[in-house]
């Protein structure tokens, strides 16, 4: 992990704030949003900092799978199997990212519209 990580989730990953965390391993930590947008609102994080997809390199690639692997597995586990979620991926602030840290969003437990946003 970078040691310039000072984002809220770099701090989540230090264990220097409190998260409920739902599935972590050497690589990445999912956790329940703190305002969710959904009944089921889970963020899986890597615990690399990566600020955004464009600042993911090729090295990356094995670890960016991770982060889907995880995000399904955990869709799994919160129920979301039968009815579907949503992933979501903010790349930059005027799409909504305000964490920079990448960061994956699963959501579910309500009907979604499309197109989103």
């Amino acid at each position: 992990m970078s040691e310039q990580n000072d984002t809220i989730f770099g701090k989540i990953i230090r264990g220097e704030i409190p998260s409920e965390k739902v599935y972590e391993d050497d690589d990445v930590l999912a956790f329940k949003d703190v305002n969710p947008a959904a009944p089921v609102h889970i963020l899986v994080i890597p615990k690399k900092h990566i600020v955004n997809a464009f600042d993911a390199g090729e090295e990356d690639a094995q670890l960016l799978g991770k982060l889907m692997l995880t995000a399904a597995q955990v869709a799994r586990e919160q129920g979301l199997e039968d009815d579907g979620f949503r992933l979501v991926v903010n790349n930059g602030a005027a799409v909504g990212q305000s964490v920079f840290h990448l960061h994956v969003h699963v959501l579910g437990g309500r009907a979604f519209a499309w197109p989103p946003g």
